[in-house]
């Protein structure tokens, strides 16, 4: 085989490949076109809390390898998160401001791995919350500037108590 056929079939390869990655991101978007983020901050939300953020992705409910492609939500980005006294903002680069309402948020806890993502333990945030009436999203974050303890108990506090079933344990 002389070189040039040999080149030749690795370009063929490496297209073959991009394809396949093209195709498959396709269809992962159409599989999670039904689901979408809230937009827009409500009129006269009062921001308690600030920070620079990493948008890292969004998952199935404690599936942090399974990725969700929910609009605008698809892409990691740089940006800002607001605690405001009626939920939370993410104001991402380069895509319009999702609202999370504290009526949506399930939980708010801290995470060490997600899709394309392993850091220090506890180094994400991971915010739990409805994006319909039956699927349960975790988004993940990644504070940039300082530790996320603040930033964690004012989200917890946003969090509507457990509804109290009257079992015992």
């Amino acid at each position: 085989m002389s070189r040039e056929v040999a080149i030749a079939l690795w370009i063929v390869f490496a297209l073959v490949i991009l394809a396949l990655m093209t195709i498959a991101w396709r269809r992962r978007l159409r599989r999670d076109s039904a689901l979408s983020a809230p937009l827009g901050v409500p009129e006269h939300a009062e921001v308690v809390d600030r920070h620079e953020v990493l948008y890292v992705s969004t998952t199935r409910h404690d599936e942090p390898l399974e990725r969700l492609t929910i609009s605008p939500l698809a892409y990691r980005a740089r940006g800002e998160a607001a605690v405001t006294d009626r939920g939370l903002a993410l104001c991402l680069d380069g895509a319009p401001t999702v609202f999370l309402a504290s009526s949506r948020l399930v939980g708010v806890d801290r995470a060490t791995v997600t899709i394309d993502r392993v850091v220090e333990p506890g180094g994400l945030v991971r915010v739990a919350w409805n994006a319909d009436d039956d699927t349960i999203v975790d988004s993940y974050l990644r504070v940039a500037d300082g530790d996320p303890k603040t930033f964690i108990s004012e989200l917890q506090r946003l969090v509507p108590a457990a509804p109290d079933t009257g079992a015992t344990s």
